[in-house]
């Protein structure tokens, strides 16, 4: 008996004092991915054109340092030995997935070439200025070149991770693990077959006259809304910053500090309005995982379908109902005073305009759907159909027109529109459609605990809402896969039924049609 019990606190000597080593190594880790976001904040909103080549210069020189420490023997070695079962099963369950999730990456980056690294991630970075240009132009010939580079790059990058698996099924895992392509396939059909029905019934009705809503509106008095916003949704300013950049980001550096951007144009305030909540709802989950778990993986929320069921969540299932600015909507009218003269129903009516238009970021909730079921078909297409670099153009407005029924009259407003490619974000988008269905069983969920969303709303108890989302969702970080969480929350499995029967009950009031 003594003996086992010398055993066992020998084991536990080995497994605190490698946990502590491997706390320590982990945090070394974390001081570089600190240096490469600041160094991507300032790239994005403030450094001038002529310090692009300085940025680049030092992005490349802290990521391929931060890739020698990731694929190191010595961090290795302490994965290995806390993946042992006497060790790893009295590890706590952060510490246990810290260990899985790692040394998954270990064995990843461990297969890639550190030379390869270097190239790819300098790639990326002279690719997102040149999107950037290229935006700006509306010319996809002065993107063309650096984004032929990125798809082949990114196909070996996986290649080399996952050699024995498709590209993108490895690249839709990196953004929603456990979500497979068989997964996301039955429920966009499953969205398409629903939503087409009602497309077509809302553009039987008329649409509202918005005209009142056209004008100038002060961009420093815009910044103001965003800020008031961000504060009555639960964006602790003491723990993250705002800036302008081309494209709205939200950016953690740690749980203290949660960074969000935004983008602002003077004929359009709804723009900059909805991309305020929506990366403030990216914060709010940030910002409010539980400290205790700091310094492990739970901490970094790789799930992006579950990042963007939040984000979207507050923008969408909140903030585009009549119910979310009652409270508020005084304030917006003292901040742009233009709105003083703009009945809150008529505003609500804009908010919840359903037309088919070019940009994702400015769509109305409904054809936001067949925005992402495009850029998922484009991406399949280019990683399984090997579609040539210049025929893109074509295929997007070929399916862009298939599927709103619109076609861009330039790149700018076509394939340019969005900044993922660039930085070899492939597998990325179809997490935004996943983050819509989520929202209507969570949506679902709320409801049936709390009651009225809407008699919540218009008595100003959004922070309701917030604490509820984070008390069932955001302590918890990534502790949980996506689809993990909708069992908790919701008791159920991924299904788009509850976010059909949320349009269908929303939009039918709307526009008067059963």
């Amino acid at each position: 008996m003594q003996h086992q019990k010398r055993e066992a606190e020998c084991l536990e000597d080995v497994m605190n004092q490698t946990v502590d080593q491997l706390k320590e190594y982990l945090h070394n880790l974390r001081q570089y991915d600190h240096i490469l976001s600041l160094l991507y904040w300032d790239m994005n909103t403030l450094a001038p054109e002529k310090g692009l080549e300085a940025r680049v210069s030092a992005i490349n020189y802290f990521s391929a340092e931060q890739f020698r420490l990731a694929t190191a023997d010595e961090y290795g070695r302490m994965l290995e030995e806390l993946r042992k079962p006497e060790l790893f099963d009295a590890l706590d369950p952060a510490m246990q997935l810290t260990v899985k999730r790692y040394s998954r990456d270990y064995e990843r980056f461990r297969r890639i070439p550190e030379d390869f690294y270097t190239s790819y991630t300098e790639t990326k970075t002279r690719s997102e200025k040149a999107w950037e240009k290229a935006k700006q132009s509306a010319d996809f010939s002065v993107f063309a070149p650096y984004l032929d580079k990125v798809i082949s790059m990114t196909k070996e990058y996986v290649h080399y991770m996952e050699p024995d698996r498709d590209p993108y099924e490895a690249l839709l895992d990196l953004y929603e693990e456990g979500i497979d392509g068989d997964t996301i396939d039955r429920v966009f059909a499953e969205l398409k077959e629903g939503l087409l029905p009602l497309l077509n019934k809302i553009e039987e009705c008329p649409r509202p006259d918005l005209s009142a809503l056209e004008g100038s509106y002060d961009m420093i008095a815009q910044k103001k809304v965003q800020d008031m916003l961000l504060a009555y949704i639960g964006f602790d300013a003491d723990a993250g910053a705002t800036a302008e950049s081309e494209h709205p980001f939200t950016l953690d550096l740690s749980i203290g500090d949660v960074r969000v951007t935004n983008h602002y144009k003077e004929d359009d305030p709804l723009s900059a309005i909805f991309s305020a909540i929506h990366e403030g709802g990216h914060a709010i989950f940030g910002q409010n995982i539980d400290p205790s778990y700091e310094g492990t993986a739970v901490e970094k929320v790789d799930m992006m379908g579950l990042h963007e069921s939040q984000s979207r969540f507050f923008e969408n299932i909140l903030g585009r109902r009549r119910s979310f600015w009652v409270p508020v909507y005084d304030k917006l009218g003292e901040l742009l005073p233009q709105f003083k003269d703009i009945p809150l129903d008529m505003f609500c009516s804009a908010i919840n305009d359903v037309h088919p238009s070019m940009i994702r970021t400015e769509a109305d909730e409904v054809t936001y759907c067949l925005h992402i079921i495009l850029r998922y078909e484009m991406e399949k297409a280019i990683f399984r159909d090997n579609i040539p670099t210049d025929k893109l153009p074509q295929l997007w407005n070929d399916k862009m027109e298939e599927l709103l029924g619109i076609r861009p009259e330039n790149d700018g407003e076509g394939i340019l529109q969005d900044m993922h490619w660039s930085d070899g974000s492939f597998g990325y988008f179809p997490s935004y459609l996943l983050g819509s269905v989520y929202d209507g069983m969570f949506l679902e969920a709320l409801e049936t605990e709390m009651g009225s969303v809407d008699a919540i709303l218009e008595e100003g108890r959004i922070s309701e809402i917030t604490a509820w989302l984070n008390k069932k969702i955001h302590q918890y970080g990534s502790l949980y896969t996506s689809a993990e969480v909708l069992q908790r929350v919701c008791g159920r499995e991924l299904t788009a039924q509850p976010l059909l029967e949320y349009f269908y009950k929303k939009y039918a009031k709307l526009y008067g049609f059963c």
